[in-house]
């Protein structure tokens, strides 16, 4: 477990030292969608080296003292202002990835050693000369992303198959990963974890990247293309290789944060009104209809699958934007990106699946989401997924609809055992009606719509009354006068676990 705010934080540099380039050992490059699928036909080995001497046993800060040298590891030149930085072993990082940058016909790389990274005095007196089986953990990628004169980190690849990526003007947020397998789900989830890494020569506006990916369950191919800007856009395929059955696997996976917010406040005793790095779940589903899901902390493991066929996107928000909303001057919530999934080619049968998983603090990755497909994946086939990955700052969009939606929840004070919900859309609320139901035996009552004050949109409130279901699945529609559906379809799971009697 990552402690999330302070490595964040960690992350967000800006230099504006010159690359250099310093590859050296070249070799002639292989496929390496040739060499998952032949890793796929092999026994999984795993990395049974242990972390040797400075890399072993460190805390969180001597791990932060440990520095990349600028023209050793950090700040080397992939041309056209782009820029990599190749990040130590040790912490959450044990395993070693192989980093290949691509020439003329050629693979160079920068062969590992401790005397490519500065070590601060107060956490290491005697570094060794060598680390024999250590490697590194990953690389981060810098491009002039917010000033023609500065080269900003903009996209970080470090931990499994994590990555995460930001646009203009935001702060590390959510992350994305090649791929997650059994999440959620009654065994331990597995990390299938990037072994090799590919870098290609940036051009003006973008730069290629691949991977291999390598699991008990699978070997995978990641084919990556990433262009920064206001918003950040990566071109992504991921090609799989079963080595078994596998009928829990997540695809273009994206895991967040949530502890708190208006929904369900009183989770954690906090002065920051909201404390999340998304908040909803959007899915423009294959049949154009929009579902809008708010995301919960809560009480205990709960999974939510909406079923589909050949989705059009699905994504995690971070809809509030304003400083109030969080008050919080270190994590800068309000900056985090949103990333939405933009399936390209038929996907088949299947459902975004969302896991939310109870946690007490905000240093903790609790929520996933991700497409599972109807059919399990069967051992010796190949699977490709392509689709694009945006992180944006910009409110949900589809193409049925712009806008956000706030929801708030809390008891029915003169009314036991009951439940009273807000829903604020941003919209004008002529015409419309609102359509609430709920499953089990619970009731809802008093469901009214009306104009909020100086034009901030449609108000819908109601009151759940749960009597004695455990859970209950709320679905509210706004109608038009023919029966019509304009706006996105809210959800939400009600527990008796997280909510008691209300």
């Amino acid at each position: 477990m990552i402690a999330r705010r302070p490595f964040l934080a960690a992350l967000g540099a800006t230099v504006a030292i010159p690359p250099v380039h310093v590859f050296a050992n070249p070799t002639e490059p292989d496929s390496l969608l040739a060499a998952a699928r032949e890793l796929a036909g092999q026994p999984y080995s795993p990395n049974a080296v242990p972390l040797p001497p400075p890399f072993a046993n460190l805390t969180y800060d001597a791990y932060r003292a440990i520095r990349p040298i600028p023209g050793r590891a950090a700040m080397l030149s992939m041309g056209n202002n782009w820029a990599v930085d190749l990040l130590p072993p040790g912490l959450y990082f044990p395993d070693p990835v192989q980093i290949e940058f691509a020439g003329s016909n050629a693979l160079n790389t920068v062969p590992f050693s401790t005397d490519l990274f500065s070590f601060d005095q107060r956490y290491f007196d005697n570094v060794p000369d060598s680390a024999p089986g250590a490697g590194f953990a990953g690389l981060r990628l810098r491009h002039p992303l917010n000033a023609s004169d500065r080269l900003d980190e903009v996209m970080v690849m470090q931990g499994a198959s994590y990555f995460r990526a930001i646009g203009q003007a935001m702060a590390y947020g959510l992350s994305a990963r090649a791929v997650a397998l059994g999440t959620g789900g009654p065994k331990p989830e597995e990390f299938p974890r990037f072994t090799r890494l590919r870098l290609y020569p940036g051009s003006d506006g973008s730069i290629r990247l691949e991977a291999v990916i390598d699991s008990p369950s699978l070997a995978g191919h990641l084919d990556l293309t990433l262009t920064p800007g206001m918003e950040t856009a990566m071109d992504v395929s991921v090609t799989i290789f079963p080595r078994v059955d596998i009928p829990d696997i997540g695809l273009a996976p994206l895991t967040s944060m949530y502890l708190k917010g208006p929904l369900h406040a009183s989770v954690s005793d906090d002065f920051r009104p909201r404390v999340h790095d998304s908040d909803v779940l959007v899915i423009e589903n294959g049949a154009g209809e929009v579902l809008w899901r708010p995301i919960a902390n809560p009480a205990r493991l709960e999974t939510s699958a909406f079923a589909d066929t050949a989705p059009n996107s699905f994504g995690l928000f971070q809809t509030a934007r304003a400083f109030e909303d969080y008050q919080d001057t270190e994590a800068r919530y309000h900056d985090r990106p949103s990333a939405i999934v933009r399936p390209k080619g038929d996907w088949g049968s299947g459902a975004v699946t969302l896991v939310e998983i109870p946690t007490g603090d905000e240093f903790m990755d609790n929520i996933v989401a991700f497409w599972r497909p109807a059919a399990p994946l069967a051992a010796g086939s190949a699977h490709r997924y392509d689709y694009a990955l945006t992180w944006t700052a910009s409110v949900p969009g589809t193409r049925t609809f712009t806008g956000k939606i706030e929801t708030r929840s809390g008891r029915e004070h003169d009314r036991p055992g009951t439940r009273r919900y807000v829903i604020d859309f941003a919209s004008d609320p002529a015409g419309l009606t609102p359509d609430v139901t709920t499953t089990g035996d619970a009731e809802i009552s008093g469901a009214s719509l009306f104009a909020l004050p100086d034009g901030r949109g449609t108000r819908v409130t109601f009151l759940l009354t749960p009597n004695s279901t455990e859970s209950a699945e709320l679905r509210l529609t706004l109608r038009d006068a023919a029966g019509g559906v304009s706006h996105p379809v809210w959800l939400h799971r009600w527990t008796r676990a997280r909510d008691g009697g209300v």
